[in-house]
């Protein structure tokens, strides 16, 4: 855990806070955020590039993507933060262009929490809430409530300096929450803590966004965080959104092998397609397809099997030139798992996941069998 320092820098924490707060005062909800073909030009780099998103009422949306993919400046454009060349950000059908941050109804959580360390829990949380002008007895109700709501009762009167990492990361989520936003947006939430922690927090924040039924944006790098708390997955590169869909679905059926790359598949493979079978420089496997045609195929890990190489495999179909012979690089425990890679006939390594009592050793040599419902094909390359 590691706690917050006070900031010597407190009139600039306090103009960024400004902006996560007290935005949310006036929301109704039911309503729908749109994003139309944003561009952003920040000095001489094109951040975002014509990018298209929508976020239903009572939907959390996560934008997944890698470092320096537009996410954060996606968020910064929403938030009024940023003026973008072109495009619009729409609410109910209402365009934004114009219209200030701290009245655009929105609530922004930021990756480093941007706390106040002189100010204690209960201060933190109210401040945007004084800045609306509420009534002291209502500032004191939702401070309440919304610590309630992140398991912080009672902790009121603490300095937020001692709070540990996770304590402080709830005071921010409360802040952002006790003005009830119509969107909710968060910025990296838990990448400021430690993996153990942030493990620990993940489950929690899921269970109060739903039950709180936030709409809202949450960005991330970390694919476990996107599948968790989205309703829907927004995959972005390049700042233009690639794919987006259920997390499952965008599991399942990646848009582009760079997808599948990202969403950490390795196995990707250039093949011909015929007859249910996929022909490839290493060897021959099923496929769940009658496509035909040159194809990418994606095998994931989890359906990729190691064999002794005199088991029979008639059974698949294949002659004895089609088998796939590899031979183990490395393997890894990995919780009752071994991750495996094997080296190919042809030179190129595969990705394996396999159960067994003891690990494959560097060396050993296998056949590998390919589960035809764990192959997905696509039309691309890139």
């Amino acid at each position: 855990m590691w706690e917050r320092q006070a900031s010597s820098d407190d009139a600039g924490l306090e103009r960024k806070s400004r902006t996560v707060s007290g935005s949310a005062i006036n929301g109704q909800g039911g309503d729908v955020l749109e994003i139309e073909d944003l561009v952003v030009v920040l000095g001489e780099l094109q951040v975002l590039n014509g990018l298209n998103l929508e976020v239903d009422d009572g939907q959390m949306v996560a934008v997944l993507g890698p470092s320096g993919s537009g996410k954060s400046t996606l968020l910064r454009v929403v938030a009024g933060l940023l003026a973008p060349r072109s495009g619009r950000v729409l609410w109910d059908g209402r365009d934004l262009a114009g219209v200030p941050t701290h009245r655009r109804g929105f609530g922004l959580m930021f990756q480093d929490f941007a706390l106040f360390p002189h100010k204690n829990v209960a201060a933190n949380v109210a401040f945007g809430l004084r800045m609306a002008g509420e009534e002291p007895a209502a500032v004191k109700q939702k401070v309440d409530e919304a610590l309630g709501w992140v398991g912080l009762d009672g902790y009121q009167e603490r300095p937020v300096t001692a709070l540990s990492g996770g304590e402080q990361q709830r005071v921010a989520l409360a802040r952002a929450l006790a003005p009830s936003p119509r969107l909710l947006m968060l910025d990296e939430p838990l990448g400021a803590l430690d993996r153990v922690l942030r493990d620990r927090l993940l489950p929690e924040l899921r269970d109060l966004l739903r039950a709180r039924g936030m709409t809202g944006l949450y960005v991330t790098h970390d694919h476990d965080e996107a599948f968790s708390v989205a309703d829907r997955l927004a995959l972005i590169r390049d700042g233009k959104v690639v794919q987006v869909g259920p997390p499952g679905e965008v599991w399942a059926r990646p848009a582009g092998a760079w997808a599948a790359r990202f969403m950490g598949i390795s196995n990707i493979f250039s093949a011909e397609v015929r007859g249910g079978f996929a022909r490839l420089p290493w060897g021959t496997v099923r496929v769940a397809s009658q496509e035909v045609g040159q194809r990418t195929l994606v095998m994931r890990p989890q359906g990729i099997d190691l064999l002794p190489p005199d088991v029979d495999a008639s059974g698949e179909g294949l002659s004895a030139d089609d088998r796939a012979l590899a031979r183990v690089v490395t393997s890894t425990f990995r919780g009752g798992r071994y991750a495996v890679t094997v080296v190919l006939t042809d030179g190129s390594e595969l990705e394996a996941e396999v159960e067994t009592n003891r690990g494959p050793t560097q060396g050993d040599l296998f056949e590998v069998q390919v589960d035809p419902e764990q192959v997905i094909i696509l039309n691309d390359y890139g």
